[in-house]
């Protein structure tokens, strides 16, 4: 059942994260989430993110804005170290209750809580058309790179933010999902680093056979699309993350995943 759930999860969830910017880190986890503790489905999902964009930045990356990606990048691999390292700290924080649901228990943890708030902020954000369509420009790029470093070290969460301020930055489509990709690369290789000096020799070599196949179902997902790519509109993609991001939200935060 594991690799049904996290095979299908990275697959269908890859290919959307191709246009939203954002969407196999922050949808993926739950998938492991649902067999493992939240550190380490984050770790895990981590690894599987950062392998996808290596393979999209190789079909895509000569696209990427060199410029944007210099100044939003530098600031986002320091954020990310931080929000690594407070996740880091607030995993070992002890449950603060449980309950029974449908016959199984529910943990509510402080990562839990924390992390459920976080995604139930982004589905919000995902949703505002307000929010939308704040105009940022290009000499605040650092803090796009700082919110969003940050919220990629501690969750995962940093597509949405970058692309709050990369769909402003008068980039085509491609050269949008190139920028976007590249600066995820450079986010994963932070926080990873954190991860490995912790929560990832503490869990992720018990799971390697799920990682791997999560790997290639991303990877396939990726495949599929990036033939879509012209086919396929931002607003579409966005509400259906937004969507799925207020279910897991609220199951995450009651300690039901």
């Amino acid at each position: 059942m594991e690799y049904v759930t996290i095979i299908l999860a990275a697959f269908i969830v890859s290919a959307l994260t191709l246009f939203s910017g954002f969407g196999l880190g922050t949808l993926l986890m739950p998938a492991f989430a649902l067999f493992f503790p939240v550190e380490t489905a984050i770790a895990a999902t981590a690894i599987v993110h950062f392998s996808n964009n290596i393979f999209k930045g190789i079909l895509l990356g000569r696209d990427a804005d060199r410029s944007i990606l210099l100044r939003f990048g530098l600031f986002a691999a320091a954020a990310s170290f931080t929000g690594a390292i407070v996740l880091e700290l607030i995993s070992h924080i002890p449950p603060v209750g449980s309950y029974y649901l449908w016959g199984r228990m529910a943990v509510v943890s402080p990562v839990k809580l924390v992390l459920g708030f976080v995604m139930l902020l982004f589905a919000l954000f995902e949703l505002s058309d307000k929010l939308q369509n704040i105009k940022m420009e290009k000499q605040h790029f650092y803090l796009g790179g700082l919110l969003s470093g940050f919220f990629g070290g501690l969750s995962g969460h940093q597509g949405a933010l970058r692309s709050m301020f990369l769909l402003h930055a008068g980039l085509n489509k491609q050269q949008y999902i190139a920028t976007g990709v590249m600066i995820a690369i450079i986010i994963d290789i932070a926080r990873l680093i954190v991860y490995g000096a912790g929560i990832i020799p503490e869990s992720i070599t018990e799971i390697p056979g799920l990682i791997i196949a999560g790997v290639i179902a991303a990877l396939a997902g990726t495949v599929i699309g990036t033939r879509l790519i012209k086919k396929v509109t931002f607003t579409s993609i966005r509400y259906i993350t937004a969507g799925l991001l207020l279910i897991i939200a609220v199951a995450l935060g009651m300690g039901m995943i």
